[in-house]
């Protein structure tokens, strides 16, 4: 037997849980949280390199996402693009997108007033310095 047969043997085996089109956590048989393939994750955990390749992943469809619902964000800087990249890695698009005062000032380039905008809400009460960080990310940009 090759690795590449004994691998799909395991996949054949072990299957995994797809709920909307996506892998998603599932217990298998003994009650143990469960990923992709039979990895279990409660025992286990994931390697540093399975977490950066997700958390790249996650970066890559976030910056997808905001710039599809907000293609202003192709126009600016690195540096505040990344801000709004992060934000809506924490928040998601939906809450994201409700920092409406925000986006008026981002596109009328007013960063000061953008980044007030940004500490007078309950998401800067909520992640504390990362909320102060990124606005003055977004007060000077690069």
């Amino acid at each position: 037997m090759t690795p590449d047969e004994f691998e799909n043997m395991l996949i054949k085996h072990e299957g995994f849980n797809i709920v909307g089109g996506k892998h998603r956590l599932y217990e298998d048989t003994v009650g143990k949280l469960t990923l992709g393939y039979g990895h279990n994750v409660e025992d286990n955990g994931i390697s540093d390199a399975a977490a950066m390749f997700i958390l790249r992943e996650d970066i890559a469809q976030h910056a997808k996402e905001l710039a599809d619902h907000f293609p202003i964000v192709r126009d600016l800087d690195s540096a505040r693009y990344y801000v709004l990249v992060n934000m809506c890695f924490n928040l998601g698009i939906v809450r994201l997108a409700k920092f409406k005062k925000m986006w008026a000032y981002i596109t009328d380039h007013n960063w000061h007033s953008a980044s007030l905008e940004m500490l007078d809400s309950k998401w800067a009460n909520q992640v504390g310095n990362r909320a102060i960080e990124l606005s003055e990310l977004m007060k000077h940009g690069d």
